[in-house]
């Protein structure tokens, strides 16, 4: 819809306290608009939102609930960072089809087919991802969308995020247990070689386009990926993290598909195989034909400065996770034993 009086658009978040939607709560509070957000109420981490956020407590799984808490309530735009599979697609489009003149679903970037074999990605690259199931998932989710969009007109915009963080979440497999490593000396655990290309987007870059397609009406329909413009090598990430920190990472180098065979239990290795294993840079015209403002302006090396503050000003939240640093141990451990085994095969040299 493209207001032409001078009324605020009424959004609602479905989410609206994650790594991606809280800086997009904070940016449409600021563009004036009214901003209302869904969700069960249990976030732990310590993203707050301005006082003007209209609170709605109900699970988005529980269709009776939720109907029940929006009574007759209509919003110019509805953004849903919490449908995950066809199913909860099917289930938006019940509860929001005439409720909203313009519908965004999050879905990611990660469904990108990889390796790619064009580069930069745009929205047309092909779809698909045998190896990631969240992925497959939400391929599942567009199709339904997009479905409901050619049969019945639904006013759908897709929007795929790439690698997004924020203050409260490091982009980097492990999260704050990788800092943890870095900073006491312990060996950081590297997929491949760690020349692959990835982008990462900080969330309030992130908020710039995806707020910037509020309400308009040209953009129902087509998708978009929304990413920064900053690209490093893995073996970089790392090391601009180290910087930070004050030390220079200890990284070992192990080829991505042994994370399936090595450590099948940690939710991180079929997306290093499927995803974070390949390189990934994105041609960000589309959004900006649309959203001309959209210019990604935080760094990642200023943004790890700040998760340092975020983090020594929260310690309480900052989990330094056990699982993780034995499997990051047992793939470094796994990766010495075959070097060593290796050596011992080759010819010795006179």
């Amino acid at each position: 819809m493209d207001h032409l009086d001078t009324a605020p658009l009424a959004v609602l978040f479905v989410g609206g306290t994650g790594t991606i939607s809280a800086s997009s709560v904070r940016r449409a509070i600021s563009s004036g608009m009214t901003v209302s957000v869904l969700n069960r109420g249990t976030n732990a981490k310590s993203r707050e939102l301005p006082d003007a956020v209209r609170w709605i407590t109900a699970d988005i799984t529980d269709s009776a609930a939720v109907a029940a808490a929006l009574g007759d309530q209509t919003f110019d735009v509805v953004v849903n960072f919490l449908t995950f599979d066809a199913e909860g697609a099917q289930r938006a489009i019940a509860l929001f089809e005439g409720r909203t003149a313009h519908y965004i679903h999050i879905s990611t970037a990660s469904l990108y087919g990889k390796p790619v074999l064009q580069v930069p990605i745009v929205e047309s690259t092909p779809i698909h991802n045998r190896f990631v199931a969240y992925s497959r998932a939400k391929i599942g989710a567009e199709e339904v969308f997009q479905a409901a969009y050619t049969s019945t007109g639904f006013p759908v915009t897709i929007v795929r995020p790439s690698h997004t963080y924020d203050d409260a979440n490091p982009p980097v497999p492990g999260d704050w247990t990788i800092f943890d490593r870095i900073e006491r000396g312990a060996e950081i655990v590297v997929h491949g070689d760690g020349t692959s290309l990835w982008t990462l987007t900080h969330a309030e870059d992130l908020a710039q386009g995806l707020v910037g397609l509020f309400g308009n009406s040209r953009a129902i329909g087509e998708a978009f990926h929304i990413t920064g413009d900053d690209v490093f090598t893995w073996d970089q990430i790392y090391g601009i993290v180290g910087e930070a920190l004050g030390v220079e990472p200890k990284l070992v180098h192990v080829p991505s598909e042994l994370f399936l065979v090595g450590a099948p239990d940690w939710f991180w290795s079929e997306l290093l195989v499927g995803d974070l294993g390949h390189s990934a840079i994105f041609d960000n015209s589309k959004i900006r034909r649309f959203v001309p403002g959209f210019a990604p302006h935080l760094t990642f090396g200023r943004s790890v400065r700040r998760m340092l503050a975020w983090r020594a000003e929260h310690p309480g939240e900052v989990v330094i996770d056990d699982h993780v640093n034995e499997v990051l141990d047992r793939m470094a451990q796994g990766y010495h034993a075959s070097r060593d085994a290796f050596a011992a095969l080759a010819p010795q040299q006179k």
